[in-house]
């Protein structure tokens, strides 16, 4: 059986806009030798189909069961873990709304919600229908009454889930607030911790390998961050090939305890691709 890669999108197969050259050629030789590669991003604005298509234009292989997004991950961890939820409350972007359809959820957005509740002057649960579960990510319209409809809900008993915890979002522009930002806000509000579903905790790279049958301990996360990549690889007792290629300096990876270092550090993408064949042969 071929090695099982888990594979972090921005700052490792790309930049913003650009791609990182060389990797999706590596990735796509891994493919044709018959590895499994599966996408994996914390990010929860976007519908799957969009990375698929943005993936495959920079030649990159991939499928539509092969990108995982903590969006994606998360409407997996309702129907796994919370079977009896029905009905949620979506504080996020269209990409989030669109997962949780697809698994047959009754999405309610906390735009919809804020309307109605400042339209018939009603609180923010009863708005948005006395949903079973509240789920947060990267909100890029976000308003002061959307936030009210989710803390009411949560108040009022509703499950709070979070995308990921990522409390900045990187772009051209430089940083902004992210998901997790939002999710602070409302645990300071609520005094309810959310279960989180993307990097570091188990759940994206748990969904992820089982997109293609596999079990996550036997994973390979190619990823450039510390907190988030290398972390996630350790908490499902996977392995971790570093990228230099994104947010992290050698100096910041090489200064980890010795337990906490990945298998290889790559600094492009031929280093990448002697990496992954060194654990293919081993």
């Amino acid at each position: 059986m071929g090695l099982l890669l888990l594979v972090d999108l921005d700052g490792v197969v790309y930049r913003g806009a650009d791609p990182v050259p060389g990797v999706a050629a590596v990735l796509a030789d891994r493919a044709a030798r018959g590895d499994d590669i599966v996408y994996v991003t914390n990010n929860s604005m976007h519908y799957r189909a969009d990375y698929q298509n943005r993936l495959a234009a920079m030649g990159a292989p991939v499928s539509p069961n092969t990108v995982v997004s903590s969006a994606r991950a998360t409407a997996v961890y309702l129907q796994e873990h919370d079977p009896a939820i029905r009905r949620v409350l979506v504080l996020g972007a269209g990409g989030l709304e669109r997962e949780l359809r697809d698994m047959g959820y009754d999405v309610v957005t906390a735009g919809a919600a804020a309307t109605r509740m400042s339209q018939e002057g009603i609180d923010g649960f009863a708005a948005a229908g006395r949903p079973d579960a509240v789920v947060v990510g990267l909100d890029p319209n976000l308003t002061y009454a959307r936030l009210v409809v989710a803390n009411d809900s949560i108040r009022a008993g509703a499950h709070f889930i979070a995308t990921n915890r990522d409390p900045v979002y990187p772009t051209e522009r430089g940083l902004r607030p992210g998901a997790g930002s939002l999710v602070i806000a409302l645990e300071a509000s609520t005094g309810v911790v959310p279960v989180s579903i993307g990097k570091p905790e188990p759940y994206l790279l748990e969904a992820a390998a089982h997109a293609v049958g596999r079990q996550p301990g036997e994973a390979i996360m190619i990823g450039d961050g510390i907190a988030t990549d290398l972390a996630g690889a350790r908490a499902v007792g996977a392995r971790c090939v570093f990228m230099l290629t994104g947010v992290t300096t050698r100096a910041e990876v090489e200064a980890l305890p010795i337990d906490e270092q990945p298998i290889a550090i790559a600094a492009d993408a031929a280093e990448l691709a002697a990496a992954l064949q060194r654990l293919a042969e081993g």
